[in-house]
């Protein structure tokens, strides 16, 4: 695994003494967590729910500020590693998970000689005593795919945490810091880390049947009510390291009465990356598309172009289907309409390889679009779509519906291998890859690309048969997504 580059540390270390007090507080806590743990339970289960939900079953993952460890043992992870500067709080957890690893320390000096799939600093913010060291020193523990999850409290609840602890609703704890997510996100630039997503989420921070999961899985999700959360969460990655990889690519074209385009898109898609090659998936034309590829693969027998029959139908199973053929490290789509060129394909590559992104999103919806390439009515329901899946996907998103995209096979196959949470509902593709991508947290770029005019065929889309049907994905998404975690608790 990769570590990623950090500025060499020149500030003191941070010392047993700076952490004294909170050693000391989690220590008189730790013979009654048990009993403070009931009486907070609602809470700590909406927690542990929105962490399964960000944090993949069988990942490595180290939690600073580990503290009982229940919630680094309700994620199920291959290596668990939880770290605590209360030797109380380890000694429990080690006696309550023993199959977890525990260790005393400070986030900021903590040298495990490893990096992680998920780091996690859930609630610890407040208690820290160098922000930027421990952000650095996560950094240190962080390979090129590894995600950062910091999870903490809005300062507008300030007065209400006290007045809990006041009340006796709440163990009084030695707050540090009330920490912003603007400052979050500025500390993570400083330590050579960079957002993914910023949400709010748990509006109602007790466990009451059907209430809670209205006010935190629906509420909480509205604008304007949003910002009144209890919490806020930001997932981070390391920021990509100058150095450029060379992948390889395989370009997926799924094809139904494109006879006219086959020679264009052949004649037009550049060699990409290492290697490249360009695979048609057909079924089901009635315009001779089949032949017509197969002419070509003999007219360019020093080119690797594939043909793929196609049993299924739709684009989303074409896509699927060509992904499951593909040989090469990247995965891209290109519409075989040429509404977007091949041209634009090397942009795709280039965003990948330098590691930008790790989701590539093409957007029509930036250029001027030439006349006759979209209709008004279309136009309008791209733009609704793309608001409401932008907020959907925590990252913001401007074209949905484009048909270019580009991801490497390695995060398709994650993708794939968790396409059972949503289901086989996307007839397009796009948002069944779009929704697994958010899921993982990758990071999302739009690309601007040329939209230009159908010059062969017809468009497959039905402005509202198949707008009904992206409304109803866009309910099922918002239900899976935002609402659907908070009702298993």
């Amino acid at each position: 695994m990769e570590t990623a580059a950090t500025p060499t540390r020149t500030e003191p270390v941070a010392s047993r003494e700076a952490y004294a007090a909170v050693a000391q507080a989690f220590d008189e806590l730790a013979p009654q967590e048990e009993r403070w743990a009931r009486r907070t339970r609602g809470y700590h289960d909406l927690v542990t729910a929105v962490h399964q939900a960000i944090v993949q079953p069988g990942a490595s993952v180290l939690e600073i500020g580990s503290g009982s460890g229940d919630l680094l043992d309700a994620l199920a992870p291959r290596v668990g590693l939880g770290v605590d500067v209360s030797p109380g709080m380890v000694e429990l957890a080690r006696r309550r998970h023993p199959q977890l690893r525990f260790e005393v320390g400070t986030g900021e000096d903590v040298d495990l000689g490893e990096t992680f799939d998920f780091v996690l600093l859930s609630d610890v913010l407040p208690f820290v005593d160098d922000l930027l060291g421990l952000f650095r020193n996560v950094a240190r523990h962080s390979h090129r795919e590894t995600r950062i999850v910091v999870h903490s409290y809005s300062q507008l609840w300030r007065p209400a945490l006290r007045v809990l602890e006041l009340l006796r609703l709440r163990p009084t704890k030695p707050l540090r810091n009330w920490v912003t997510s603007q400052d979050v996100e500025n500390l993570l630039r400083l330590a050579g880390l960079e957002t993914v997503t910023t949400t709010r989420r748990i509006l109602l921070p007790l466990r009451i049947p059907f209430v809670s999961g209205f006010f935190n899985g629906v509420l909480a999700n509205l604008w304007g009510i949003r910002q009144l959360c209890l919490t806020y969460w930001i997932v981070a990655r390391p920021r990509p390291p100058d150095e450029r990889r060379e992948l390889s690519v395989s370009v997926i074209v799924p094809a139904r009465d494109e006879a006219g385009m086959i020679d264009r898109i052949v004649d037009e898609t550049p060699a990409l990356g290492a290697r490249s090659e360009l695979i048609f998936v057909e079924g089901h034309s009635g315009d001779g598309t089949r032949a017509e590829i197969e002419r070509q693969i003999e007219l360019h027998p020093q080119r690797e172009i594939v043909y793929v029959a196609q049993e299924g139908r739709g684009k989303g199973d074409a896509v699927r289907l060509g992904f499951s053929r593909a040989r090469y490290d990247v995965l891209m789509i290109l519409d075989a309409d040429l509404t977007v060129r091949p041209r634009e394909l090397p942009l795709f590559l280039d965003a990948l390889e330098t590691g930008r992104a790790e989701f590539v999103n093409g957007s029509r919806l930036v250029y001027g679009l030439e006349p006759g390439a979209m209709r008004f009515l279309n136009l309008l329901g791209n733009k609704a779509f793309s608001l409401v899946f932008g907020a959907l996907l925590d990252q913001p998103v401007k074209d949905t519906l484009c048909g270019t995209k580009a991801l490497e096979r390695h995060r398709y196959e994650q993708i794939a291998a968790g396409r059972s949470y949503f289901g086989d509902f996307d007839p397009f593709g796009d948002f069944d890859l779009l929704l697994g991508a958010a899921r993982l947290n990758l990071k999302i770029v739009d690309l601007p690309v040329r939209y230009h005019a159908r010059t062969y065929g017809e468009t497959k889309i039905s402005r509202f048969r198949h707008g009904w049907l992206l409304f109803q994905m866009a309910v099922f998404a918002f239900r899976k997504l935002k609402v659907e975690i908070f009702h298993r608790h």
